[in-house]
């Protein structure tokens, strides 16, 4: 099946002691799915819906209500990807561009960051959530949040730090506020990276998880069902 990957920033090469990307990472995350890639931060969007089956929406340092042509171009590409009824995941700065996208409202959060390995508690059980859980432990990494639903959207998914942790737009469009990708490496890395923006002491109770027990892979099956991909 092929996902069209919208990267919304540069990862690869980043961190000297983190090897790839978000490519390789999402390869690791959906193993069965065949990949195109769009640098959308550099204003590749693509033409039309149709060029994939489904699509993933990548994290980012920016935010999606930063005056930047390429946001503007993805957001209508987002809505086009809902017209056509194509299957799209975002996450993290990808959910919160398909909150952005259909008329929902992104700020930043009151509670500051998310970061580390945290809580989400499953709020409504969907067909794709196979294997269930009723909690779930990811990685995050968010400095925004959704802070006002697009119109008809549901919420699945909320954490202590975060109201909107998942939600559905219609039946073919999901966001994540989580990172299921990351890796312990990666989350480490940018953690420390960021430490002045966080604050030492969120950094420090971050860093202390980072290497705990992800349900990443679990949330990877979850995506891979919601997509389709066989």
């Amino acid at each position: 099946m092929k996902i069209g990957l919208l990267e919304c920033d540069d990862v690869a090469g980043r961190f000297a002691s983190v090897k790839g990307g978000y490519r390789e990472m999402f390869a690791a995350l959906l193993p069965e799915a065949r990949f195109s890639y769009y640098e959308a931060h550099r204003g590749q969007i693509p033409g039309s819906a149709d060029e994939c089956e489904a699509w993933v929406c990548t994290g980012s340092k920016y935010s999606v209500y930063e005056p930047h042509d390429w946001i503007a171009g993805l957001s209508a590409f987002i809505r086009t990807v809902g017209e056509a009824r194509r299957p799209f995941v975002g996450i993290c700065f990808g959910h919160q561009m398909l909150a952005h996208a259909t008329g929902g409202e992104v700020a930043k959060a009151q509670e500051g960051w998310g970061v580390g390995v945290l809580p989400v508690q499953i709020l409504s059980r969907e067909s794709w959530m196979a294997p269930p859980r009723t909690e779930i432990r990811i990685h995050h990494m968010h400095q925004d949040q959704v802070r006002r639903l697009p119109p008809g959207a549901v919420v699945l998914a909320r954490s202590p730090h975060c109201e909107v942790g998942m939600f559905r737009v219609g039946d073919t469009m999901l966001g994540i506020e989580g990172h299921p990708e990351f890796t312990p490496e990666f989350a480490e890395a940018l953690i420390l990276a960021r430490r002045k923006s966080i604050g030492p002491e969120t950094s420090e109770a971050a860093l202390r998880t980072v290497r705990q027990p992800s349900d990443g892979p679990l949330l990877g099956r979850w995506i891979a069902r919601f997509l389709s991909i066989p």
